[in-house]
């Protein structure tokens, strides 16, 4: 399908796809504060369908928020083949967003480092190069485009492969890199509805364009979003089940936690608090 002309994507953003996708943008930048008077946001393009919308989104608040924010749109190479590569810009030219555009050999380095199993190490990479160039441009903030999937995918591929309950925050500050953040204002957006929009006005997305998206290796993530799928046929809210899950933890009756670097047991407040069968 070609590509829809940029007026009607973007009134399709605000009209047909309000509910599903502009108010839940607005809902998670109000709930979490995503977005702060003054601030310089580097809002990074990988080319992938959820980025290009997070970088429409950005655009179109910037014009109508009474916030004072800069977005700056930055988008990296990370060793596209030409076409991949000239399909990003003209994509973004024609969604009148002026890229920073910036080169790397990060998916030769994840492979020869990682082998079979490079996408943590390539996600790791990308995101440093991305700060760094945020950085560079003076931004205080990285956007990334996780959205809800992304979310709950990540809580279970935490519970089930590395035996821990972590979950994917919707901001964090940076560990690397002083004064910056992370924030992804697609967390409440759910992946069919940006899939739905993009496929019905011809944006031509890619995946990671690596190997492993081309099916070539193994994912672990994919396992994990093939397993969702499968529960949700006999419960079409798993998915907000394992979303909430990571926002009603009750410590008092978990075997251990850790906050602040410190590791804790039930056993070290067992007496003093009395837990008692319910």
């Amino acid at each position: 399908m070609e590509i829809k002309p940029l007026a009607q994507i973007e009134r399709s953003i605000q009209k047909n796809y309000r509910k599903y996708i502009w108010s839940p943008f607005i809902k998670a930048i109000k709930d979490y504060k995503l977005i702060e008077e003054g601030d310089v946001i580097a809002v990074a393009i990988s080319g992938g369908k959820d980025s290009l919308l997070m970088a429409k989104l950005f655009q179109m608040l910037h014009r109508h928020t009474e916030i004072n924010f800069t977005p700056i749109f930055i988008s990296m190479d990370p060793g596209f083949n030409e076409v991949n590569k000239n399909n990003l810009i003209a994509t973004c030219k024609h969604l009148d967003l002026p890229v920073h555009f910036y080169d790397s050999d990060i998916f030769e380095v994840a492979g020869r480092i990682s082998g079979d199993y490079p996408c943590y190490m390539c996600a790791r990479m990308r995101r440093g190069f991305l700060y760094a160039r945020a950085k560079e441009l003076g931004c205080n903030k990285l956007a990334l485009g996780h959205h809800f999937d992304d979310v709950i995918e990540t809580t279970m591929l935490n519970v089930l492969y590395a035996g821990n309950f972590k979950t994917m925050l919707p901001k964090l500050h940076s560990s690397n890199f002083e004064g910056l953040e992370l924030i992804r204002p697609l967390y409440y957006i759910r992946e069919e509805s940006i899939k739905s929009f993009t496929t019905s006005h011809g944006i031509p997305a890619m995946n990671c364009g690596c190997s492993v998206a081309a099916g070539e290796t193994s994912s672990k993530r994919r396992e994990i979003k093939e397993l969702i799928a499968t529960l949700k046929k006999t419960n079409p809210l798993v998915d907000k089940s394992i979303f909430k899950a990571a926002e009603n933890v009750n410590v008092d009756v978990v075997l251990g936690y850790q906050m602040n670097n410190q590791k804790y047991s039930f056993l070290d407040f067992y007496d003093d608090e009395k837990i008692i069968e319910e």
